[in-house]
């Protein structure tokens, strides 16, 4: 069933722009160290982890959106920048983003967006789990 969603959700991106869809997505989160994934919530709701903490979610039902975390002050600046990047849906504003993946943004920034996310909470880590990453 999650091959099919995950085949459904593809979506063309503008001139300029590459393809990203959720298989992708999704292939982009595992290939990180130590990163798993689960349905904590609901069968709707896919959300990767990293030693345990979240760092990226997306829904498989309606339009299709991320949320990531982001550094507060980078937050900002991307939210102004770019219409499909708002502060993040049902989570902490503050710290979370929604990018809604409406073809607007390359495939190179979502990337980016998605490294920055787990960076993040791994800076947060403590020294024992960094080192069980060896990152």
């Amino acid at each position: 069933m999650l091959k099919q969603v995950f085949q459904a959700k593809v979506f063309n991106f503008g001139q300029n722009t590459t393809k990203m869809n959720i298989e992708n997505f999704r292939e982009y989160c595992l290939r990180k160290t130590g990163v798993t994934e689960e349905f904590p919530f609901d069968e709707n709701t896919l959300v990767f982890k990293v030693k345990g903490k979240m760092f990226a979610l997306t829904n498989l039902e309606g339009e299709w959106s991320l949320s990531l975390k982001c550094d507060p002050e980078k937050a900002i600046e991307l939210r102004e920048q770019y219409h499909a990047i708002r502060p993040g849906y049902h989570m902490n504003k503050t710290h979370w983003n929604t990018v809604l993946m409406d073809g607007s943004l390359n495939e190179k920034l979502i990337c980016e967006l998605i490294d920055h996310s787990y960076a993040l909470v791994v800076s947060k880590m403590p020294l024992r789990l960094k080192k069980e990453l060896k990152l």
